[in-house]
């Protein structure tokens, strides 16, 4: 009788989409095959498999003949309950000499990085393994040459959209600025102006909000491939988290190791930028890139070493790139947080008296920018007619419109706890650090609880009183909010109020 298989159990562990089996160290198959903690195991059920770290238990969680399943390896493999699983060493990871190699200082070549994205789209890499490759890839270590072949290779890895028409637009931020949430304004601009806009967007890297989050606390954004379609065609227009539609799948990977690590690499943000344009079929981008002190690019020597490697990376796989230099000192709109920032849009959408300002500007200055890219504005004419489209009410109807076709809107949630934070002196707001905004709006619980983040109250150059409301921490739990307060005390510099040059 053959007993080389184990009964699958669901221990309902989450290890954040990493595949893990656990197993019993004294278990026949573990001593057979001389399995231990953070070996790669292949499990095996009839036809399917799925490639898996080994977390062995010393405990009487499992039996010696059960072996347990993360939600993530669980889902991949389709599991069901007591089913009897195989399990072998798997092929090895071949590829990983690729990025040993560029650690010490090689560089990728095509067939190179076509294996290492290859293996980390099939769950070849642990998450070890994709720490090392986001490392060796981290900070400017990728050249542009390296940089277009990851990119070719990351859009080969998933499904890509033909629309069977030009333009097709696209409008992304580089990030690293608290707020700025322009993109659900532009689509409605853009797409209630007859441009076609299938929009693919990521969930927070290292910020408290990505546009997916935000979206999602209005729409749904988990659109399949074909539901992404429909709504397009429907409305010219979408808004969709980019990781539900497989667009180049391997970057939704990467993004969630670059999170663990809160760390950027620049060739890496341009492969990851570029890939999911060109899978979403775009053939004009228009990329803002706030520069400021503390944003994601401090410095104009990187501000145009980062641009020239959108431009030539997009023109290398078809796709006409702009960019446009933002001011990246303050952040943009009052909300810091996926709900926070989608209140900030409803006014802006809605002509509300009291919608941020700044926001609706640095919005329509986009979308002016897009509709002249895209041939719907003559020259110098985009801004006058972004700003006709906004107050004329259609762009309001139009988003709620692709709402609608995403299967319904909704308001945004509001938060249990909030606690505002005022001033102990009178002066001028001379600094806002937004490292470490971000900082205490994820203290806080953004992404994970939507309605957790920060509202701010003052703008830098502003004058204000002693006592006077700097901005509000909102949370969804008092331990929290107390922990986002306590970091807040423990770094003054995140805000600084100076006298008043008289």
């Amino acid at each position: 009788m053959n007993h080389n298989f184990l009964i699958l159990r669901r221990p309902g562990i989450d290890t954040y989409q990493e595949p893990v089996v656990y197993m019993r160290s004294d278990c026949d198959i573990c001593r057979a095959e001389g399995f231990s903690s953070q070996n790669r195991v292949q499990v095996t059920v009839g036809e399917r498999h799925v490639i898996a770290t080994v977390h062995m238990v010393t405990s009487e969680l499992l039996h010696h003949d059960e072996a347990g399943l993360s939600e993530a390896a669980w889902h991949l493999l389709g599991a069901t309950e007591g089913e009897h699983a195989h399990f072998s060493h798997p092929t090895p990871v071949e590829s990983m000499s690729f990025v040993r190699g560029k650690l010490y200082g090689n560089r990728f070549s095509e067939a190179a990085a076509r294996a290492v994205i290859g293996d980390i789209r099939d769950g070849h890499y642990s998450d070890i393994q994709l720490a090392a490759y986001v490392t060796a890839c981290a900070d400017a270590l990728l050249d542009t040459a390296e940089t277009i072949a990851i990119t070719r290779a990351m859009v080969e890895s998933g499904q890509r959209f033909d629309w069977g028409r030009t333009p097709v637009m696209d409008k992304h931020c580089v990030g690293g600025l608290p707020g700025n949430r322009t993109t659900p304004i532009v689509v409605a601009i853009a797409t209630a102006c007859g441009l076609l806009m299938p929009k693919t967007s990521s969930r927070a890297i290292t910020s408290p909000a990505g546009t997916a989050d935000t979206m999602e606390t209005l729409a749904p954004v988990d659109l399949s491939f074909e539901r992404m379609r429909r709504v397009v065609e429907q409305e010219g227009g979408c808004i969709a988290w980019g990781g539900s539609v497989s667009l180049s799948p391997t970057d939704d990977i990467v993004i969630r190791v670059e999170r663990a690590l809160d760390l950027d690499s620049e060739g890496q943000l341009v492969a990851s930028v570029i890939s999911k344009k060109v899978a979403a079929g775009a053939t004009h981008v228009l990329i803002d890139m706030p520069v400021g002190p503390t944003a994601k690019v401090r410095q104009e020597d990187m501000a145009r070493r980062l641009t020239a490697q959108l431009i030539e990376t997009g023109a290398a796989l078809g796709v006409q790139v702009s960019v446009l230099q933002t001011d990246g000192t303050q952040p943009v709109g009052r909300g810091i947080g996926p709900a926070l920032e989608a209140r900030d849009i409803l006014q802006v959408l809605r002509r509300d008296a009291g919608a941020p300002q700044d926001l609706r500007e640095r919005a329509l200055t986009l979308a002016g920018a897009l509709l002249e890219l895209g041939g719907a504005a003559a020259p110098g004419a985009g801004l006058a007619r972004a700003t006709a489209t906004l107050d004329s009410g259609t762009a309001w109807e139009k988003f709620r419109a692709i709402c609608a076709a995403q299967g319904g809107m909704r308001e945004p949630p509001l938060s249990r706890f909030q606690h505002p934070v005022v001033a102990e002196r009178s002066g001028v707001v001379a600094h806002l650090n937004m490292r470490s905004l971000a900082k205490a709006a994820k203290l806080a619980g953004a992404p994970a609880d939507p309605a957790a983040g920060i509202e701010m109250h003052v703008r830098r150059g502003e004058e204000i009183e002693r006592g006077q409301p700097l901005y509000t921490m909102h949370a969804d739990t008092r331990g929290e909010l107390h922990y986002a307060l306590d970091y807040l005390k423990s770094h003054p510099e995140t805000l600084s109020i100076e006298d008043p040059v008289r």
